[in-house]
Parts: C-alpha cells; sequence; structure tokens
C-alpha cells in the first residue's frame, strides 16, 4: 500500500514549494515567454518508463526544475500577448491550492454544499458588477468552447424537445459571423448539428456581423424550409475584438424565434467598468452569455462563467438522475449536474471569490481601463513609426498590426519576436492580409512591459526592412 506523505512532510515540501513559486511569481521577467526548444527535447529528456520505486520530492523538483520549466510557455508572464492572455493572480492561486485539498465534487448541493452556494453567491456578485439583469442562473464549465456548446444544446433543446432522444433533425440551422470563434462550429460538430449547417454572416468593414446580410440569410433559409434556431453574437471576437450589433441582433433573433448567444468570453469583464457598458448594448437580451474570467479577471485557468434566462431549458438538454444520486434536498437546491454534461465538478468558484474579495471591482475595473489605455497607445505609437499598418479599431485591449508590405515581411517578425523570448504575440488574417496580434491582460502587466513588446516589435521590423 502506498503511504501519503505525513502531515510535517507536506507542511515541509509545501513550504518549498510556496517559495520557489513566490520566486518564479517575482522573477518571472528573467524567463523567455518562449522556450527556446524543439518538438520532441523534453520527451527525449524524460525516462521511457515510469519509475518502480518512488522517488523524493526532492528530485521531483530538481527534475521539475531542470527539465520541465525550461520547456513551458509562460502563459502567467506579463509579456505574453498572444491569443488573449491567462492571468493567475496570487489569490487565485492561494485558492487552487484549497481547491486541491479539498478536493470535492459539486455535482451535487448533497456532495458539497459550500460548493454549490458559493458558486451562486459569487455568480451573482459578478452579474450584478457586469450590470446584467437579475433573472440570470449562473453556472461555471471550465472553458468557453464549453460554455457555447450547452448554448447550443439548449437552443437546440427549445427548437426540437424531440432531439433529446431522438437526435437532431437535419434542418436546424445556427448563425455567427465570419469572425466567430471556432467553437461554435465545434459545438454544432459535438452536438450533432454538422458543420455544414453553421451559417457564416458576412462582416462589415470595422469586422461586426451585418445584421441586415443575417435577416436575408435567415430569411432565404426560411423559404428554404430549414428552421433557423440559434444566433451567437460576439462581443470581443478573438480576431480583432469587434463587437457585433447586439441589440440589431436581438431583435432579429426575437422575430424568428432563434436562441441568442453572447460570445463575451474575453471582453466581458469590461463591463465592470461604466465607460465600457455602451459596447455591449443589447446582451442583457440574450439567452445565454459566456464570460471567461480566467481571460481578464486575474482568474488561474480554467473558469468559464455561463449565463442564461432560461435554466429550465438548459436542464431539460441535459438532466439524467441515475437512482445513486438521488437525495433528500433535490426539491429544494440547485444540483449542478443537471445543468450540463459533465458530472465531475471542480470548485471553481472559490478562486472566483478569493480575487473579488481581495482587489474589489474597482482595482480589477482600474486594470481592465489601464490595459485598453495602453493598447491604444500602442496604436498610436504604429501610426506615428509609419513601417506599421493599423488592422482594426481597439474598443479594448488587443492591437492588430502589420509590417508594410508582403506577408512575409509580417511572419518573420513574428517569428523574430516570439524567439527573441521578449514577448509572444500571434497572428490573424484580416482581409486576406497578415497580422499580428498584441492582446494585453495579465495583471502583472505594467507600462514598461508594453514597452519592452514594442521595442521588440520595433527592433525586429528593423532588422527586416
Amino acid at each position: 500500500m502506498p503511504r501519503d506523505m505525513s502531515p510535517d512532510e507536506f507542511r515541509e515540501h509545501a513550504h518549498k514549494a510556496v517559495d520557489q513559486i513566490a520566486d518564479y511569481l517575482r522573477d518571472i521577467r528573467q524567463y523567455p515567454v518562449v522556450p527556446k526548444v524543439e518538438p520532441g527535447d523534453l520527451t527525449a529528456d524524460l525516462p521511457a518508463s515510469g519509475p518502480e520505486h518512488g522517488e523524493s520530492m526532492d528530485a521531483i523538483f530538481a527534475d521539475f526544475e531542470r527539465h520541465i520549466l525550461p520547456a513551458v510557455t509562460h502563459w502567467n508572464h506579463p509579456r505574453f500577448h498572444a491569443y488573449f492572455a491567462n492571468s493567475a493572480s496570487a489569490p487565485g492561486i492561494l485558492a487552487e491550492m484549497w481547491m486541491a485539498a479539498l478536493n470535492i465534487n459539486g455535482m451535487l448541493w448533497k456532495s458539497s454544499p459550500a460548493a454549490t452556494e458559493l458558486e451562486q453567491v459569487t455568480l451573482d456578485w459578478f452579474r450584478q458588477w457586469l450590470g446584467l439583469p437579475e433573472k440570470q442562473f449562473g453556472i461555471i464549465y471550465d472553458t468557453a468552447s464549453i460554455s457555447t456548446m450547452h448554448a447550443i444544446a439548449a437552443a437546440r433543446e427549445r427548437a426540437d424537445p424531440s432531439s433529446r432522444t431522438e437526435g437532431s433533425t437535419p434542418n436546424l440551422v445556427m448563425y455567427c459571423s465570419e469572425h466567430a470563434h471556432s467553437s461554435n462550429e465545434k459545438g454544432a460538430i459535438g452536438i450533432g448539428i454538422g458543420q455544414n449547417n453553421v451559417r457564416k454572416v458576412p462582416m462589415d468593414l470595422e469586422f461586426r456581423m451585418r445584421a441586415d446580410v443575417l435577416r436575408n440569410m435567415v430569411e432565404q433559409d426560411v423559404a428554404a424550409r430549414k428552421k433557423p434556431f440559434c444566433v451567437v453574437s460576439a462581443i470581443g471576437t478573438t480576431a480583432t475584438s469587434a463587437c457585433d450589433p447586439t441589440a440589431e441582433i436581438a431583435q432579429i433573433a426575437q422575430e424568428y424565434g432563434m436562441w441568442l448567444h453572447v460570445d463575451a468570453a474575453y471582453a466581458g469583464p469590461a463591463a465592470i467598468c461604466d465607460e465600457f457598458r455602451p459596447l455591449f448594448d443589447g446582451w442583457e437580451l440574450a439567452d445565454s452569455i459566456v464570460i471567461n474570467p480566467h481571460k481578464w479577471f486575474a482568474t488561474p485557468v480554467d473558469l468559464s462563467v455561463f449565463y442564461t434566462r432560461h435554466p429550465d431549458i438548459l436542464r431539460r438538454a441535459y438532466s439524467l438522475i441515475p437512482d445513486y444520486l438521488v437525495t433528500a434536498e433535490d426539491s429544494k437546491v440547485v444540483n449542478y449536474m443537471d445543468y450540463g454534461v459533465q458530472l465531475g465538478r471542480r470548485f471553481r468558484s472559490l478562486k472566483l471569490w478569493f480575487i473579488m474579495r481581495y482587489f474589489g471591482r474597482e482595482a480589477l475595473a482600474a486594470m481592465i481601463r489601464e490595459h485598453c489605455q495602453w493598447a491604444r497607445e500602442l496604436g498610436d505609437r504604429a501610426l506615428l513609426d509609419g513601417r506599421f499598418d493599423i488592422g482594426a479599431p481597439i474598443p479594448f485591449s488587443l492591437v492588430c498590426l502589420r509590417l508594410k508590405g508582403p506577408d512575409e515581411k509580417t511572419f518573420a517578425l513574428i517569428d523574430r519576436v516570439n524567439k527573441s523570448g521578449t514577448a509572444f504575440v500571434s497572428p490573424t488574417a484580416l482581409n486576406g492580409k497578415t497580422y499580428f496580434r498584441i492582446a494585453i491582460g495579465d495583471i502583472k502587466t505594467t507600462r514598461d512591459d508594453v514597452d519592452a513588446t514594442w521595442n521588440a516589435v520595433t527592433e525586429a521590423a528593423t532588422a527586416l526592412l
């Protein structure tokens, strides 16, 4: 039988681990954001099979520092600007420690009353900060992809209730913009709608879904005896952070009985700032909304918040209660297992609660304002430099730039910046041309970090041009 650590052994090693983590967070700028490794390097460094006999924690810690850490892309680095930042603050890290120590499964209220009720309370606090209406049911999933899949499943349940038992009817169609996240198509694939039944709506000059074209496409599908059942409006697209005209889309959704899902996975936290609220106009009319605190709210990955005005429909889509999960409290409580595919549920609300308590709304709003200001300043610098084109407006904290000239120059710049270790940027395609994205979102990022990123970009541009 294996013997776990004694409390004293755990305390000794935990103190060492916390010291290492604190040093890592303090010294994180000394690490290259992208590791200088080649595919297969780490695999070659590690044994081909696991140990027959246990090893000491000192040996494990040493190998972690020797082999694992040098192969890490540091998502928690203040100059990680690719994709969208996943920022882990110290309160969130401390909460993760408690989550692992408690090791609960919040599938039922009975299986952990604290997990269920803290999730309800914390998501209601968050809803209030965001300015959303009171009648919202909140639940935490792991990522926006899973949240969106559940939105599509709820939309299908409302449009075609027999699909739960009989499978999807072939005439269901859904809509999203050409720049909508791939999770929309993956969600449609996952629940059997089919990729070919996801309509991509063209965008305007600012990369927002064209509501007039959406209406025409819906009318054409209705005429062809298709059933429009779901439309996804993005507030803060991955490519450019554009905001679809959600209020107009909501009107069309209401007219045709479509479920409106709002993808605010990245930009959603900005709604805690009053000045950004106009960009969210119409999201209060949505049937469901996804927001990822693990992107822009100092929360360690993973934590995706899903709100819906129709928890009964979501529950109808997924509730399945075997005898061994029946409890005496079922009629009086929320059992979160009834509102999704997953049965096992981590105590994710604990880290959001720690973060909201530790920082408060004002400090988190100030962080978001600073990030957006620095992004606008980067855009101004690019214009003054003269060697760059700006690909899209900058409503939040994402800047899309390219070197003037052929795409090869921009690809080379991305490669040079990333290999420098100073920063990590990622590409996107706009109007047939390649741009690089600088997304600011880490709580540790400072103006000096933004300056260092810009210096790496301009140095690469000078070397290439």
